[in-house]
């Protein structure tokens, strides 16, 4: 049984993504844990984490993801375990989540150092488990390189066992294989793969928006799958709209208020991905026809226009348990990319 901790050293790294696609790549099924959640997901009057309810779906565990992390606050985690009863519980979860399986990957927090107060960062949970710890870096090259250099000097003199990093999202990679690969092997810490830069990965789904702004699904509930390519804010009037070479583009998302009927009829005679209705205005009966009949998702939110772009712009596009092409993608990149023999 191999227990793969999978950390970063700092946030958005992307370290779920690669837990599923190494799930995915390999033979059998995979075991998952996420000790401390930092995703509060709250549904069906029930706490989980985000990734946790993403892993057990994507990759059809028994678990429920509330039984697969310990907790969500430092306060009320110091206030149920001392450090004896958290190592006894990592135990106790770690032994359920991995029975019958060959390989258990443990999510650690946001970043490394995140949890380390009540014992619960990667490398207290490494430890606890007798497991080994993946980093997983990305960011510029040279903010990769300082990464690696931090982990050789602060992390892996405190006798953890450091497996190794995966360096995420790389632009280029045969130019950072040549420019910046030859330093981070200097330092002495195995690199386990090179993982390119997938700008779908990047990209939000129509429902995966849906979700994160509490919408209400008018029509095109089959279509909300579908990939934003780009965003569109409908202020202009059609007219501007129509010369307007975003608006030209297939795979928009539009966002306008319910009483722009020109604008909305615009959207729906080109390639749309979706129309977001602000301010909870909604269109005509004949639009929600016309976008029904042409299985456009139309999504109502009680906030304005720009309000609403801006919420838009804040959100980390996070893999949802449809994303079922991404997943795939995701497996096959590190099918060809990391060194999982070596790893396991």
């Amino acid at each position: 049984m191999e227990k793969l901790v999978i950390a970063s050293v700092r946030k958005s790294a992307g370290k779920t993504s690669v837990i599923i696609g190494m799930a995915k790549s390999l033979k059998g099924k995979p075991g998952y844990m996420k000790p401390f959640g930092d995703r509060l997901l709250y549904k069906k009057k029930r706490l989980w984490d985000y990734d946790a309810a993403l892993a057990t779906n994507m990759l059809a565990l028994e678990q429920d993801p509330e039984n697969i992390t310990i907790g969500f606050e430092h306060s009320k985690l110091r206030y149920m375990y001392d450090e004896k009863a958290t190592k006894e519980k990592l135990v106790e979860i770690a032994a359920c989540a991995s029975k019958g399986k060959e390989t258990l990957f443990v999510e650690a927090g946001r970043d490394l150092p995140y949890g380390v107060s009540v014992g619960l960062d990667a490398i207290s949970i490494a430890r606890a488990i007798d497991g080994k710890v993946v980093v997983v870096v990305s960011g510029d090259p040279e903010s990769v390189v300082d990464d690696v250099t931090f982990l050789d000097k602060y992390v892996n003199a405190k006798g953890a066992r450091l497996a190794g990093v995966i360096i995420n999202k790389v632009q280029d990679v045969q130019d950072f294989k040549d420019t910046y690969l030859p330093r981070i092997e200097g330092v002495g810490i195995p690199v386990l793969g090179i993982l390119p830069h997938h700008p779908e990965l990047s990209k939000f789904s129509v429902g995966y928006l849906a979700d994160r702004l509490f919408a209400k699904v008018i029509t095109g509930e089959a279509n909300m799958n579908r990939i934003v390519d780009n965003i569109f804010i409908g202020a202009m009037s059609a007219t501007a709209a129509l010369q307007n070479p975003q608006f030209k583009k297939g795979g928009k998302l539009i966002i306008t208020s319910g009483d722009r009927s020109d604008m909305i009829v615009a959207a729906l005679d080109t390639d749309t991905a979706a129309i977001i209705i602000t301010n909870n205005v909604l269109p005509s009966s004949s639009i929600i026809s016309k976008a029904a009949e042409r299985n456009v998702p139309l999504l109502v939110v009680p906030g304005d226009t720009y309000g609403t772009a801006r919420q838009i712009e804040g959100m980390e596009p996070l893999l949802t348990k449809d994303d079922t092409a991404k997943a795939e993608l995701l497996a096959e990149s590190v099918k060809k990319n990391v060194n999982m023999k070596a790893l396991l």
